[in-house]
Formats: structure tokens, C-alpha cells, sequence
């Protein structure tokens, strides 16, 4: 259905980059809605990429991880841009200051947080001051969004009325930047967790769909089967669901929360596409993911109410890992491309993941944010490997980079995207995220000025030769 649809992202011929907001460079020490939000849509624009791929933009959870949000409805704020909260008068010019080490390299949480925090209780000072709270676009966003934004205010503590201010301030920046992109021709792909985190305002407000014990704590948690990388299993550890509750509910809090993105972003990749058929269950008080078994899921009862309600859903199933042919079925039945992953794709003589190997409903990325940089991949593979490898791209060690990206975007597929790490060719010390590890991650930042006419000209021309 969605290949019909020349409108929906993912319904004729397109590239794109993915890079999370946190990496966008900003003097503010994390990647925010501001200039470099904006700036990074022109350069889009202006290679030919008609796609922005980021990760979820709820507010960060343990280990600072995008997939740990404390809530699958609200966003972020240390993701606001201080200076247009000085431009419309609710910071001053000194306010702007920051720190010199916080412009550029790696993100440090928790100096970003000592800088903003203190920043935007003050924004909401002055958002307050000048009757902010009384006009009528502020009390129209609160009404609109009461549903999910008060039991996100009352789960936050403090004062309820500066959480609900900071999810507008967000809203306001979101929608100019939503904006910009439209006008650019750039559609923003957001990133749907199958999962939520046990301390969130969804398990605080409705404890009930999920699988709690009498304590509240969970009777199982999430996680994935042991490996030939991980003999343990990863145990990520969110509350399972109660799925007789949502059935009965016919599954209004995920319509909701489809809802909800769906309004931020043109499409969504849905994370663990697997466990919409199956999950991985360990006991809740088992320190590893070793013993658990595979429960079933309601995710083809999700996906036909979604349908009922919005019709062909513009999503992207993230169909990786332990994939059953029923996985595939039901990624089938609704139409949902699937993902390809080159750096897959030289393990063995005719692996799935070879670009020529792609269906047309289906995304083609050179790695994703849970892969090592192409260049950092490379240098991981045996001889052999790399062997296989060249003899495909036909290119050099030096250039793995640019020729992965290559058979990306003159695959068969619809859709190919690219991490802005292997556009720059950078080497593993750019890599976004280990799994399976705790600490240490989600830290990368793309450098100013890194994105130049050299990349430009060279990823607008591969664009324009591959018909995207």
C-alpha cells in the first residue's frame, strides 16, 4: 500500500542521513532544535536527501539512552534551543554563555544538564513573567495534549505548570523546524521503542497494562536471547505488557501513542519489530537474559487498529535479529518495509542483507546507530571477509565507506539512508552505540563545519545519478 503513495516517505525512490538531534553541533554542549537543526535540513535539501532519520526523541532515560524514555508521549527538553527562548524575551543575551568546553566534542550529560536545567526554569520565569501561562496558545497545547501531558507534569514532581511550559517550548521549536523542513522538501523519520522504561509516567499513570507484581515491581522484563555475540542474552530490563488489558481497551494507549508520533514526525521506524510477534521474557529478577523464554505478542491486532484508524501507517519494521518467518508474515500483510544492513552483508556467499538482494519495499542502510562506523567495521573483518567485500564494490580499503553507501543508494530499494558517520568516513571512536552495554554511549557529536562542499558535492551528485 505504502509504495503507491508517492507522499508517504517511504512511497517512491529516496535517500537520506540519520543523525539523532543530541549530535548536531551547538555551543550549548548537546544537539538541539536551533541552527544546527536547521542548517542540517538545508544541507539535506541541498545534496537531493528528501529524509532526516533520527532516534526517539522522548526525554532520556538510564545510560542517557533514547530507548529508556520516561515517557512515551512527552519530549525531551535539554533538546530546546536556548536562543530562541532569548529571542522571545524569556532568557537574556547572558544567559547564552556557556562554557567553552561545552561547544564542542562528545556530549557530557551531565555538564549539559547543570548548564540547561538552571537556563530553562528560568525561561519559564520569564515566560511566566510576561503572562505566558494565560494566552491562549498556551492554554489551547494544554488542553490539546491533557491526555498524555498531565500525568506527565504530576510524574515529574516540582511545579506542574513548568514541565507542561517545557513540553510547549518544545512544541513551538518542533513545529518551526517541521516547518522548514516541509519547505525544503525533507521528511523527519522518527524511532518507535517497542518497549518503555519501569520508572516512566505511562507505568505511572497506568500501571495496570503492564505486568506488575503486588509490590509494582516487574514479574518479567524485557531483553533478547543469548547469541554468538551475547551467551547471555542482552537483559534490557522494561516491564512486559498485560496484553489482556490493552485488548480490552482495544488498544487505545498504543493508538495514542502511534497517534502522538505520527503528528511529530512523516514516518516512524518501529524498534524490535520482532517482539510485535514474540518477545523475549525474563524473569524480573534475573541478572542476566539467559533463562527466558518467548511470549506472545498482540502486534497484529496493533497494527490492524492502526490501520482502521490511519490506513497505510508510514512505518519502517526494524526486522533484525532472531527473524521467524511468522515476523516476516506479519511484516508482510502490512505492507511494512523491512531493513537491509550492508555491513551484514559479507559474512557469507548470499547473504539477504547484498544490496541486489533488496525488495523494493524495503530500506537499505550502509549501518545503523547499533553498528560500528563502516570505517571501524572494516577493521574488524578477517581477510577473507574483506575480500568478499571488494570484489562486490569493486572499490579500496580506504574508500569502504563511500562504496557501501554507493550500493545503498543504487539498490533496488526504495529507500536508502546513511549514518552522517559514514558519510564523513569516520573510524570507530564515532561509534553511537554498543548494545549489550550500559555506559559509555549515545555521547557521540558531529563537529562544526564537518559537513562541507566536499560531501556535498559528492553525496548530490551519487544522489542524482541513482534517481533519488
Amino acid at each position: 500500500m505504502q509504495l503507491d503513495d508517492p507522499n508517504s516517505p517511504f512511497g517512491r525512490r529516496r535517500a537520506g542521513l540519520l543523525l539523532h538531534l543530541t549530535s548536531l553541533p551547538s555551543r550549548h554542549g548537546i544537539g538541539d532544535l536551533g541552527a544546527s537543526a536547521h542548517a542540517f535540513c538545508e544541507f539535506l535539501a541541498k545534496t537531493g536527501q528528501g529524509l532526516w532519520q533520527m532516534l526517539p526523541t522522548q526525554p532520556i532515560g538510564p545510560g542517557n539512552s533514547p530507548y529508556s524514555a520516561s515517557s512515551a508521549f512527552a519530549n525531551e527538553p535539554l533538546l530546546i534551543d536556548l536562543v530562541d527562548l532569548a529571542d522571545r524575551g524569556w532568557l537574556s543575551s547572558a544567559d547564552l554563555k556557556a562554557p567553552a568546553n561545552l561547544a564542542k566534542g562528545d556530549v557530557d550529560f551531565a555538564a549539559v544538564r547543570a548548564f540547561k536545567q538552571p537556563r530553562l526554569e528560568k525561561a519559564f520565569e520569564g515566560f511566566r513573567a510576561k503572562g505566558g501561562p494565560r494566552t491562549k496558545a498556551f492554554r489551547k497545547y494544554c488542553e490539546r495534549e491533557a491526555a498524555w501531558l498531565e500525568p506527565w507534569c504530576a510524574f515529574s514532581g516540582g511545579e506542574p505548570e513548568l514541565h507542561a511550559f517545557l513540553q510547549y517550548a518544545f512544541d513551538l521549536q518542533w513545529r518551526a523546524l517541521r516547518k522548514r523542513a516541509k519547505q525544503l522538501g525533507v521528511q523527519l523519520i522518527g524511532d518507535l521503542p517497542i518497549f518503555v522504561t519501569l520508572n516512566s509516567a505511562d507505568v505511572f499513570a497506568r500501571p495496570e497494562l503492564f505486568r506488575l507484581d503486588k509490590q509494582g515491581k516487574p514479574e518479567v522484563v524485557s531483553g533478547c536471547p543469548p547469541d554468538g555475540f551475547n551467551p547471555s542474552g542482552q537483559r534490557w530490563g522494561h516491564p512486559h505488557y498485560r496484553w489482556a488489558v490493552h485488548k480490552r481497551e482495544k488498544y487505545a494507549w498504543w493508538l495514542s501513542r502511534f497517534e502522538r508520533q505520527l503528528e511529530l514526525f512523516d514516518g516512524l521506524r518501529v524498534d524490535h519489530f520482532i517482539g510485535f510477534h514474540h518477545a523475549w521474557e525474563v524473569p524480573g529478577r534475573a541478572s542476566t537474559a539467559k533463562n527466558g523464554k518467548w511470549g506472545k505478542s498482540h502486534g497484529r491486532a496493533i497494527l490492524e487498529e492502526l490501520v482502521g484508524r490511519f490506513g497505510a501507517a508510514p512505518l519502517i519494521a526494524e526486522d533484525l535479529g532472531s527473524v521467524s518467518p511468522a515476523v516476516i508474515r506479519l511484516r508482510d500483510d502490512y505492507d511494512l518495509p523491512g531493513m537491509k544492513v550492508l555491513q551484514f552483508a559479507f559474512y557469507g556467499e548470499d547473504s539477504e542483507h547484498l544490496p541486489h538482494r533488496a525488495p523494493e519495499r524495503s530500506v537499505v542502510y550502509s549501518g545503523t546507530h547499533d553498528n560500528d562506523t563502516t570505517q571501524g567495521w572494516w577493521k574488524s573483518l578477517k581477510a577473507a571477509e574483506k575480500k568478499r567485500c571488494l570484489a562486490y564494490t569493486g572499490g579500496s580499503a580506504g574508500t569502504v565507506h563511500e562504496d557501501l553507501i554507493r550500493l545503498a543508494w543504487t539498490s533496488p530499494a526504495r529507500t536508502a539512508i546513511a549514518p552522517v558517520q559514514d558519510l564523513l568516513g569516520l573510524p570507530r571512536s564515532a561509534r553511537f552505540n554498543r548494545p549489550g552495554t550500559a555506559s559509555g554511549n549515545w555521547k557521540w557529536r558531529l563537529a562544526p563545519g564537518a559537513l562541507g562542499a566536499t560531501q556535498a558535492r559528492w553525496l548530490g551528485q551519487l544522489t542524482a545519478v541513482s534517481a533519488r
